[in-house]
């Protein structure tokens, strides 16, 4: 067999494969990135986390998360129990996702026009200010009140996940809506682990911190884009944000928001050194110059690169492991409630659970109603497209679920285990009442949006 005639039979087998890839695999990621899946996921690691503390073999789920594991590295000398890990280390992870999320938004996205913005932006303001008032209500002036921060998230995964589940034929505007919201939201609790939950501080570990940022800022202007070295200082950004007292997961936020969104090459100018690159594989092939070709393959991969902005390019191989292992294990980790007679007669008349769950419920419905409204009044921003108010109602619904980052801020608020597991309850019952009632409304509002629709085409 010549040369040319393997050439070919490689190519032959390249093309098969990328009709293999184009069929199934591209629509395979298109489906595990959906919110739908990624919720479902995180609901089902949660159900878990409770079926097996209520099960007989409870005392397992306990020592599981109760091992102790160090990480030994000379500079930094790490002891933490499995839990630990997976909060204060794993999380990270989720936590850089949001970061190029909120960039990916603040110079594409929605929110990078100011108009656009400033509706999900003042409800999103409403939706944390009402919930952490009702929870003091309820607990200032008692051992509960530091956890005013558990009512104010809202989980993004979770509430898009029953927004698509429950009404799939809703006006594209209120997923924006609801999309941009949270990550206000996700914003607003970030600022708030930063100041509020913060240990003793060192600014020793804070300066070491802001001189690795420094270092990061000075590589991306002098040009560097192998991912290994910022894996390297940014795990050092980690370690100096554990010793500094500051929550570490605020790590993964800052080298988010650090991402370049943009890209080294236009997209404009993608097909012409395509072409240029493609002339010359053509040309390699034809002098049967297998180095050049490899060559030029390897420039073509070059230029893909260099045409997508890494903060796309991190999301998506960074998705699947957030989405699908470091948040459903941080679920598992978190979400042992037990529901034996006392636990859960202590937590039906527990202060911290009840403010919880009013804030969420409650709280989070009427602050965001009433700042989207009073925002439109005064003209700062106003209704996008075929959105109504009723969308504005049934978003601020799905609002009240506020499972990953609630459970978070409660483990940062209380030390003890019995107000832990109070906070757990009232988010727990919170979540699935904001669900049910959210999915049940916007499944009437699709419906409602249907039927307009065909009125109108008729």
């Amino acid at each position: 067999m010549s040369r040319q005639e393997r050439t070919r039979g490689i190519l032959r087998r390249r093309a098969a494969t990328s009709m293999v890839s184009r069929r199934f695999t591209l629509p395979a990621q298109r489906f595990i990135q959906t919110e739908t899946v990624s919720g479902l996921v995180l609901l089902l690691a949660a159900l878990a986390g409770i079926v097996w503390v209520n099960s007989p073999w409870s005392d397992s789920y306990h020592d599981l998360w109760a091992i102790t594991l160090t990480m030994d590295l000379h500079v930094v000398d790490l002891t933490e129990d499995l839990r630990h890990w997976v909060n204060d280390a794993l999380m990270v992870f989720f936590f850089l996702v949001a970061g190029m999320e909120i960039k990916r938004e603040l110079v594409h996205g929605e929110l990078s026009d100011r108009r656009q913005a400033i509706l999900p932006a003042t409800a999103a303001l409403g939706g944390m200010a009402l919930p952490a008032l009702i929870f003091l209500a309820f607990n200032a002036g008692h051992a509960g009140q530091d956890g005013w921060g558990i009512p104010m998230a809202t989980d993004t995964a979770f509430a898009l996940g029953v927004l698509a589940f429950a009404a799939p034929r809703i006006p594209p505007e209120v997923r924006v809506f609801l999309l941009a919201l949270a990550i206000f939201d996700d914003i607003g609790a970030l600022v708030i682990i930063a100041i509020f939950y913060a240990g003793d501080l060192s600014f020793e570990a804070i300066g070491v911190a802001a001189a690795l940022l420094a270092l990061i800022i000075l590589m991306r202007q002098m040009g560097v884009v192998s991912l290994a070295p910022y894996l390297v200082v940014g795990f050092a950004v980690w370690a100096a944000f554990l010793e500094s007292g500051i929550h570490p997961t605020i790590a993964g936020v800052i080298l988010g928001l650090l991402t370049p969104a943009t890209a080294r090459l236009p997209k404009e100018d993608f097909l012409r050194h395509a072409d240029s690159l493609n002339d010359d594989f053509r040309q390699a092939l034809a002098r049967e110059d297998e180095g050049r070709a490899d060559y030029a393959l390897g420039e073509m991969e070059e230029l893909v690169v260099s045409t997508e902005p890494p903060t796309e390019r991190l999301q998506r191989l960074l998705h699947a492991p957030t989405s699908f292992v470091i948040v459903p294990l941080f679920a598992l980790a978190n979400s042992g409630l037990d529901f034996s007679g006392s636990a859960l007669q202590d937590s039906l008349a527990s202060r911290i659970a009840l403010g919880i769950f009013v804030g969420l419920l409650v709280g989070k419905f009427f602050g965001i109603v009433s700042f989207t409204w009073i925002s439109v009044r005064l003209g700062l921003g106003a209704l996008p497209g075929r959105m109504h108010w009723r969308h504005v109602a049934g978003a601020a619904l799905l609002a009240g679920i506020g499972f990953t980052v609630s459970l978070f801020v409660a483990g940062l608020a209380f030390d003890e285990e019995s107000l832990q597991a109070e906070a757990r309850m009232g988010i727990f019952a919170a979540c699935l009442a904001a669900g049910i009632i959210g999915a049940i409304a916007l499944r009437l509002l699709s419906r409602s949006d249907s039927d307009a629709i065909e009125v109108s085409a008729d």
